[in-house]
């Protein structure tokens, strides 16, 4: 396992620092971008950069990657994202051939032994496909539009994006091949990235007794759309059952369709993840970066504002704010790669001569064309694996109503048998339920860490020592309301303990904003994913990350934006290791 202490680092200054490049962000997208510029292939009127530097606000590296592994056990936690697909190339080549980290299957369970538990009806996760094979529809407590009964929440996503895009007699005429209909409630999409990327802007939706009849699905809501569809209760449906209130919030429809048929509704999608905690990748990154020569990672210094410094010999100088001594000081550069996500943008000196809303309107615009979602995850450590033992469950996700909304069984400790429970994992109109309690965490009781038979009072006062400990202290009141719904999910024949630990992470506090981003109904994406990569064509300023790709949620879409950046802006070679027809997006 690779650590900060094994990455060289400095959280200092340096009086009259001039760089060629100055990357702000040490999550994947600028740890990419040195790593890049620093040691990749350039075409033959590319020039290298001598000297890429890397700078962060935070303590650590990897953004909202966040593994974690509480005292007492060996089984990893993660706080921020946790896996990846295998159809994303980019960042499965980067862990398994690049860096050669080791990975794992990312299990999802049973069906036969995860829960549902919605309008208080607890029952299995395959009761939709138990009822299906007898003939039968399964009954849930919401009402449906006849013909739409009996489909479990992935079965009733797959059928809208289907029906919605066999309306459109374009769409039919031209990529029906990639769609199939096999039985009442199963269906097969196969349109690969670069399809759906021709379809997006394209297709229209067709239904005359709609209000939205003959609009491009782009300029419609996915809430506004599901409600036409199949109506308010089933949408609720969908919102509740799907596990993610991020999913069916009223976000770009056209972008929406692809997201929920490739990464969430498709039986056939295989999850990973790294062995030693998913933010391994960051961390892989950051040791490859920091090798080459002309590279400095400088943490715990904030970007407060840049001007321009033309005078100076350079384009642009840089103002840091650094956080252990409490000072301003000064770099130049002659370019500025902004991997940040919205809210970072936002917190930048918005006055400046590159954000300033008189002069930078389009840029302010698009900036704003992103959602923020917000999102949170608490994770709890047991002395036993309850879920194993009650009611057979190795992995996956139960899923509920209440506002805890999901809960997954990470893993157990083959030496001790300690047990690893994300007992939240909640975006959206969740999220303030509990931000009470976090908000107000320093005048609340924390929930203590008390010893058990294999961790004693030494080693949790050892682990609480550390200087960097991942995740934030739980107030005792939400690990109890946490527990309370937990059990409630489970029901009362499971005799569940309390945790011996727990810790939590919010996302939606600065300077994230949220946990991930969806594309906002009416705007092209394809226009704005270019142009935030360099919004203004006489600057050498640039914007890269997640929130301005076409997967969003996701490492690769950070990795594929920024090396489109990098190829298009900076003469670039096409990795090496990277599949040439691998398809990066707009």
């Amino acid at each position: 396992m690779i650590t900060l202490n094994d990455i060289p680092h400095s959280t200092g200054s340096q009086p009259n620092l001039e760089i060629d490049v100055a990357v702000i962000g040490a999550g994947v997208s600028g740890l990419y971008t040195g790593w890049r510029l620093l040691g990749g292939e350039f075409k033959p009127d590319g020039q290298r950069p001598a000297s890429v530097h890397v700078f962060d606000l935070a303590d650590r590296i990897g953004g909202r990657l966040l593994s974690i592994k509480l005292p007492g056990m060996d089984v990893i936690g993660e706080l921020g994202g946790m896996r990846y697909m295998t159809s994303q190339e980019m960042v499965t080549s980067l862990i398994q051939n690049v860096f050669k980290l080791p990975y794992d299957d990312f299990p999802m369970g049973d069906p036969a032994d995860l829960y549902f538990y919605l309008r208080c009806q607890r029952f299995h996760a395959d009761a939709w496909t138990d009822a299906q094979a007898k003939g039968e529809k399964f009954p849930v407590r919401y009402t449906f539009k006849p013909g739409q009964d009996g489909f479990s929440p992935d079965q009733l996503f797959n059928k809208i994006v289907y029906d919605v895009l066999m309306a459109d007699p374009w769409f039919a005429e031209n990529y029906s091949s990639f769609v199939q209909k096999d039985g009442e409630y199963i269906y097969n999409f196969r349109l690969t990235s670069r399809q759906w990327n021709e379809i997006k802007p394209e297709l229209t939706y067709c239904f005359a007794d709609s209000p939205f009849n003959g609009m491009k699905v782009n300029n419609i809501g996915f809430w506004n759309l599901i409600n036409d569809r199949v109506g308010q209760d089933a949408y609720d449906f969908l919102a509740d059952a799907g596990g993610y209130y991020s999913n069916t919030i009223n976000w770009n429809a056209a972008e929406a369709f692809p997201y929920m048929v490739g990464d969430f509704s498709n039986a056939g999608t295989e999850y990973r993840t790294i062995k030693d905690g998913y933010d391994q990748i960051a961390y892989a990154l950051a040791q490859a970066y920091t090798g080459l020569s002309g590279s400095q990672l400088w943490l715990e210094n904030r970007l407060e504002t840049f001007t321009r410094a033309d005078d100076t010999g350079y384009r642009y100088q840089l103002t840091f704010w650094n956080e252990q001594g409490k000072y301003h000081w000064h770099v130049r550069a002659n370019t500025i790669v902004l991997a940040m996500p919205r809210r970072s943008l936002e917190l930048l000196d918005q006055q400046n001569f590159f954000f300033h809303k008189e002069t930078a309107r389009e840029l302010q615009k698009n900036i704003a064309s992103v959602i923020m979602e917000p999102s949170f995850k608490l994770l709890m450590g047991f002395d036993e694996p309850w879920w194993t033992e009650d009611f057979g469950a190795t992995s996956g996700e139960s899923v509920t109503d209440l506002p805890m909304r999901q809960c997954y069984y990470f893993g157990v400790d083959p030496k001790n048998s300690h047990s690893l429970f994300l007992s939240s994992y909640n975006d959206m109109r969740t999220v303030p339920f509990w931000q009470v309690l976090m908000r107000n965490r320093a005048t609340l009781a924390t929930y203590e860490t008390r010893p058990t038979r294999l961790v004693s009072q030494a080693q949790i006062t050892s682990w609480h020592g550390q200087t960097r400990l991942p995740g934030d202290p739980v107030p005792k009141a939400m690990v109890e309301e946490a527990m309370r719904q937990v059990r409630e999910l489970h029901g009362p024949q499971n005799q569940i303990p309390d945790p011996y630990i727990a810790r939590l992470q919010d996302w939606t506090e600065d300077p994230y904003g949220g946990g991930y981003h969806a594309w906002c109904a009416h705007v092209s994406v394809k226009d704005i994913m270019p142009y935030m990569r360099r919004p203004k064509p006489t600057e050498s300023i640039h914007i890269t990350g997640e929130a301005y790709s076409d997967a969003q949620g996701w490492v690769e879409g950070a990795f594929c934006v920024t090396e489109l950046m990098l190829q298009e802006w900076f003469d670039m070679a096409w990795p090496s290791w990277l599949n040439r027809t691998y398809y990066l997006g707009w």
